[in-house]
């Protein structure tokens, strides 16, 4: 028998489990919900002097009161914030603990507080920039019932849980938000935003980092685990640690709330992450290249490639200044990457064929390696397109522009104000509207809203087949925008390609639909 422990995120307390609860235990599992201080559990102090420590004081409470029978592990389940006084509650039972369950959680850096996961990033800097008078850090009041969307994604809530969610919230102590987390081992870092300096950090031992771990993402909230072995393959080193064998992965078709819109379907999945099952991520090796550097799908003529900063130009043998695409990629890709993303298959690939059919490839490193780096990839896009529209070999006044995955995005800017030399703008599984789990990127890159001012620019658009949930929406949302203000889109669908199918999906039905793009690019730039 498993002794579950489960600990809520913010503004909720031990009720929002009872559904959960109730099927674990109908397994023959002990299973106890936690009500924090100040959040569904007894307030014996004003809100200012609560804060992460009281929390964890919580947790090692029940920890304590599960008696220690030999076999029986304990399983901690934090949600949300949750998971930061469990890691803290961890770290001081860690011989007691058996696994630890990341519910649609992130995962706590050493000195970050958990502020740094609140999903809407203006509202982290709101509360990171919020003054606070005489040392009180106070509360944040519940979330309306229209606002939870800020807080994470409602998809699978019904009404009638979206109105349980609200009646039951209470307000969040600050201080449960800004006292970080930090390891003993760790060098002392400036505190630098003023909520922070008000709080003294919370050190931790490391005892708990062997402990097995399961995360349960949420597709809702637009992390998948095909996303982050995808951060694994492009070698960021915040994730290496994931593939640890130790640590597995679950996947729910919901929102941000999964014990209230599928409390049955968490409590298998929390059944079996307790007996170590679940999806393991593969580790970069020689056996196996990743996906993104298998070879593109078609064969293509090895053309020259002359290279100047951080732009390639794949040159044709034709004669006189020919045409260029721009492939523009996508992400935010890890600084660390290598080869970078101008040298990876899918792009070198496209690159030579445009120089096999006569115009100019251009392939680019941009510094997109954070969803804050848009206005800074935006720029060197922009300072690469002058570099091209400079030389010689290229006629600038005909350019396209090709937009992968989240690079879709940077497009916004072209939609705009599309200059007169753009005779064609394309994006291949793109994501074209800031992403919900990443938080406010800022109006400019939106490219939906651009898209009235786009007059008669030509748009070739493909889309997958099996893009995720929340990158799809974007892009529908983006052909509804077309539709309602007329604009020149040509959609290429790929009924059963994956995001970055070029090399990974080695169909036919995948090589007609480059093909196609190609031609359909080509065919607007030679007018």
């Amino acid at each position: 028998m498993t002794a579950f422990i489960l600990v809520p995120g913010m503004f909720t307390g031990a009720h929002v489990w009872e559904d959960t609860a109730a099927r674990l235990a109908s397994a023959g599992d002990e299973v106890h919900a936690v009500a924090l201080t100040g959040l569904g559990g007894p307030r014996l102090a004003a809100a200012d002097a609560i804060d992460l420590e009281t929390h964890i004081a919580d947790v090692l409470a029940v920890i304590d009161s599960v008696a220690d029978a030999a076999g029986r592990p304990i399983v901690l389940v934090g949600h949300d914030y949750g998971i930061h006084p469990v890691l803290g509650a961890a770290d001081r039972r860690a011989e007691r603990v058996g696994r630890i369950v990341h519910l649609d959680s992130g995962l706590p850096q050493d000195g970050v507080p958990a502020l740094a996961a609140v999903p809407d990033r203006s509202l982290r800097e709101e509360l990171a920039e919020r003054p606070v008078a005489d040392g009180a850090h106070g509360e944040l009041p519940s979330p309306a019932r229209d606002a939870w969307q800020r807080w994470g994604s409602t998809a699978g809530l019904s009404d009638a849980a979206l109105d349980r969610l609200t009646a039951s919230a209470a307000p969040q102590p600050l201080r449960t938000l800004t006292q970080p987390l930090r390891t003993l081992t760790q060098p002392l870092r400036t505190l630098t935003q003023p909520l922070r300096t008000l709080t003294q950090p919370l050190r931790l031992t490391g005892a708990a980092a062997s402990l097995p771990v399961t995360g349960v993402l949420c597709d809702g909230s637009g992390v998948s685990i095909e996303l982050v072995q995808r951060r694994v393959d492009l070698g960021d080193p915040a994730v290496q640690a994931l593939t640890d064998p130790r640590v597995t992965f679950f996947e729910l078709p919901t929102g941000h709330w999964p014990m209230l819109s599928l409390p049955a379907e968490l409590a298998e999945v929390l059944l079996r992450a307790a007996v170590g099952e679940g999806h393991r991520l593969v580790p970069p090796g020689p056996a196996e290249p990743p996906a993104h550097l298998r070879p593109f799908l078609l064969d293509v003529p090895d053309v020259p490639r002359e290279r100047t900063a951080h732009v390639d130009l794949y040159l044709s043998d034709a004669e006189g200044p020919r045409p260029a695409v721009v492939f523009v990629h996508g992400g935010p890709v890890p600084a660390e990457a290598r080869p970078t993303p101008r040298d990876w298959p899918a792009l070198t690939g496209y690159a030579r064929c445009t120089a096999g059919q006569g115009a100019v490839g251009v392939t680019l490193d941009h510094r997109l390696h954070d969803v804050a780096d848009y206005p800074r990839a935006a720029a060197d896009v922009a300072a690469a397109v002058e570099l091209v529209r400079a030389d010689p070999r290229v006629d600038g006044q005909r350019i396209a522009l090709w937009f992968f995955s989240g690079g879709g995005l940077l497009a916004a800017d072209w939609l705009r104000q599309p200059p007169s030399w753009l005779r064609c703008l394309a994006a291949s599984y793109p994501v074209l509207a800031p992403l919900p789990f990443l938080g406010p990127i800022g109006a400019r890159f939106h490219p939906a809203d651009a898209l009235p001012k786009a007059g008669a620019l030509p748009l070739v658009i493909t889309r997958v087949g099996r893009e995720g949930p929340e990158t799809a929406a974007t892009v529908e949302e983006f052909l509804t925008a077309s539709r309602n203000c007329g604009a020149a889109v040509e959609v290429i669908d790929v009924p059963n390609g994956h995001h970055a199918f070029e090399t990974i999906d080695l169909t036919q039905e995948s090589r007609d639909a480059v093909h196609r793009a190609m031609c359909s690019v080509l065919a607007h730039l030679a007018v």
